[in-house]
This record gives C-alpha cells, sequence and structure tokens, in this order.
C-alpha cells in the first residue's frame, strides 16, 4: 500500500492571503511549509482511492499525474474536504463516491452537477475498493454532528486516518484504530492554542503513542507552525507529495 499525502494544510492552506509570518514567508519562497489543502491517495497495486477532494485537488492530481480513481471517500461534510471533486467534471465520469449519508447528500447538494456513483455506507461496516478494505469510524468535529475518520486495510497493513477530530473520540473507533501501521493524524497547530474541533501535535503524537501506531504523521497543519523545516525537527510534521510505503 503507498500512501501520498497530496494536501497537507489546513482549511486556508499556507501561505495565508495577506499573512508575512514566518510559515507564510517559508511558503512564498517555496519551502515546505507551503501547503495545500488535505486529500489523500491511497494505492494499492493497479488501484486508486482518494481520501477527500480538496479545492486543490486539480493541481494535486496533475503534480501526480493521475486522471482516474477507483473512488473517493468524504470523511465529512466541509468545504475544504469536498470541494475538489468538481475537478473532476469531464475528466471522469460516474466516479464511486462513499461517504456516510448526511455527509453524501450535503455535499451533492452542493455538487449538484456531478453524477457520481453513490454510495452510502455506516459507521464501523467494511466495504472494499480496488482490493483495500476500508472502514468509516466516528470522531469528534463539533459543531457537526457526523464526521469520519478512515481505517484502510490491505497486505497485511493497517493505515489509520484520523479525520478532522479532537480527542473526544468514541471508545468503539479507538479500538479500531489500534495498533495501525500508519496513523495519518489531525494537527492544526502547535500546543499552547485553545481549541475546539481539531488536535494539536502534542495530543495527535500522543494519541498515535496510546493507541500503539508504529509510526505517526502529522497533516491539517496551520501556518500557526513554526516553517517546516524547523517544526520538524520537534514533530513528526507531513509534507505536500510525502509518500509512505506500507
Amino acid at each position: 500500500m503507498k500512501v501520498t499525502l497530496l494536501g497537507t494544510g489546513d482549511a486556508i492552506g499556507t501561505p495565508k492571503i495577506g499573512c508575512r509570518c514566518p510559515a507564510c514567508v517559508d511558503a512564498l519562497c517555496g519551502g515546505r511549509s507551503r501547503r495545500l489543502r488535505f486529500s489523500i491517495l491511497v494505492e494499492n497495486g493497479g488501484g486508486k482511492v482518494l481520501i477527500d477532494t480538496s479545492p486543490d485537488l486539480r493541481w494535486q492530481l496533475i503534480r501526480t499525474g493521475i486522471s482516474r480513481v477507483d473512488g473517493v471517500i468524504w470523511t465529512h461534510a466541509h468545504y475544504d474536504h469536498y470541494a475538489g471533486f468538481g475537478d473532476f467534471h469531464r475528466v471522469q465520469n460516474r466516479v464511486p463516491a462513499y461517504s456516510l449519508k448526511e455527509t453524501m447528500d450535503y455535499i451533492l447538494n452542493y455538487l449538484y452537477f456531478m453524477r457520481p456513483k453513490r454510495n452510502v455506507v455506516e459507521i464501523g461496516q467494511p466495504f472494499e475498493i480496488a482490493g483495500m478494505e476500508f472502514v468509516l469510524f466516528e470522531v469528534d468535529h463539533p459543531p457537526i454532528c457526523e464526521a469520519a475518520g478512515v481505517l484502510v486495510r490491505a497486505g497485511g497493513k493497517r493505515l489509520v486516518v484520523t479525520g478532522d477530530t479532537t480527542l473526544q473520540i468514541p471508545e468503539a473507533s479507538l479500538e479500531l484504530m489500534k495498533g495501525a501501521d500508519l496513523m495519518v493524524a489531525d494537527a492544526i497547530t502547535p500546543p499552547g492554542y485553545t481549541l475546539t474541533k481539531h488536535m494539536d501535535a502534542e495530543e495527535a503524537v500522543g494519541l498515535a503513542r496510546d493507541l500503539s501506531a508504529r509510526e505517526v504523521v502529522l497533516t491539517h497543519i496551520s501556518h500557526l507552525f513554526p516553517p517546516h523545516d524547523l517544526a520538524a525537527k520537534r514533530w513528526p510534521l507531513g509534507y505536500d507529495m510525502m509518500t509512505i510505503e506500507l
């Protein structure tokens, strides 16, 4: 299984419009602080699946040379996680899309001109795409009521994507998340900020440790971190187009 972090930024990306903080300056100068919005590509053999479809998806797919996928999974109905799906328009028809029901209803109301193959899935129920097994699990991302993380199994390996979440994850979800070969974890800021919707870097690393993940990579990263090369000395930050082989 091959995992590519197509975009590791938060909802506004880095650089933030009009900002001249150290991370934004590094991003403007071409450093690894430059972050497109969140999307992950998971590949197994010839199969390709997107977890979330960033508003920056067009450029992400061009950079990877990919024009067709076997499926799209949406974790929740926030703009930065689905709005780029429209970039499939006139590229690939009838893309199989998978999510929880309220998430699917909301997204396809917005993307009314698209005609994906609608696949509503249930929390905790496995489904297969391109030889990989996926399970959505409940997480906590207020104020929305429905948000999911993703467990992927393939080739004897386990990938866990926490989705956008606080630490208030249900016990049933924590059981599914245990023992990941790789955990891709939401960590929007370094420690020291008051957060209501996300984990900070310290919380995300602690969660991975508590769940015995063999490796953790942080994503959904804001410009509030120091420039990437400096911040990565302290926290396991991902970066755009980072690839991990499992």
